[in-house]
């Protein structure tokens, strides 16, 4: 793959499966997000929002990079140390994105959560990982802020990904739009993601930086065929892994075109 030299995965399809070599020191958002500017896609539409709230927003891929370097540095810039996780009750929209790849760039884990739950279990996972941050939308705060006010302890820092005065869109305003990824091995903690609670409490399960690498080509590319000329479109939201895969990954990974 192209971009920066140590962060290059190797991939060996000739056999009945695909095999990764990671290099030593390998942040993902390096190559499903940085990759695409080395790779002339500045000015390609990454993210496209269906009629709606935003209706016809686009976002290139540079300006996803753009935004991912600013929100990183926004966060770091909060005091939310590399390493820390920040929990997102975050709907389907670009500050999505912006949040998700800008923690992991800057070495935060984040966690996306289901925007379905009620506020008994947002203040169960609150508590059960031990974040130390949390973004939210407007529109959940009334199943949001109960569970924040019963947690014990509850997040440092609290914000609102978009709605008023004071959220992300004024964090990372003034944020700079360079950022140097976080050095990971492959194997270190990238993202988590809770378990639906079915058979239980949920469980957080932990994802590694090489994870979506390999779902993306193994999947993704190898049994979906997606390409940079496709337009994907999930059904399941982003917090489900399922759609973590198909609006985010995977499109991310080819270079291709989502739609929320």
């Amino acid at each position: 793959m192209a971009g920066q030299a140590d962060h290059t995965v190797g991939i060996d399809t000739s056999g009945d499966h695909a095999t990764f070599t990671f290099p030593d020191n390998f942040n993902v958002a390096v190559p499903f997000i940085d990759r695409h500017l080395d790779e002339g896609r500045a000015d390609k539409v990454a993210i496209r929002m269906a009629p709606g709230a935003k209706p016809g927003e686009t976002v290139t891929f540079g300006q996803l990079a753009e935004r991912v370097n600013r929100t990183g540095n926004a966060l770091l810039t909060l005091g939310i140390k590399p390493g820390e996780r920040m929990l997102m009750v975050v709907k389907d929209c670009p500050e999505w994105f912006y949040l998700f790849w800008g923690a992991i760039k800057a070495g935060i884990i984040p966690v996306p959560i289901n925007t379905l739950l009620s506020p008994k279990v947002y203040t169960f996972m609150l508590e059960d990982s031990g974040c130390s941050a949390l973004f939210y939308s407007e529109v959940f705060a009334e199943t949001v802020e109960p569970a924040i006010e019963a947690a014990e302890p509850g997040p440092s820092h609290i914000h609102l990904s978009d709605g008023k005065e004071g959220a992300l869109a004024d964090l990372i305003e003034n944020a700079s739009p360079e950022l140097k990824p976080a050095p990971a091995k492959a194997t270190d903690d990238c993202f988590w993601l809770y378990s639906s609670g079915s058979t239980g409490t949920p469980k957080g399960a932990v994802h590694s930086h090489r994870d979506q690498v390999q779902t993306s080509v193994g999947y993704g590319v190898e049994a979906m065929k997606i390409d940079e000329h496709d337009v994907t479109f999930s059904a399941a939201k982003l917090f489900f892994a399922y759609g973590l895969g198909i609006a985010n990954s995977f499109p991310l990974w080819t270079g291709s075109e989502v739609i929320l």
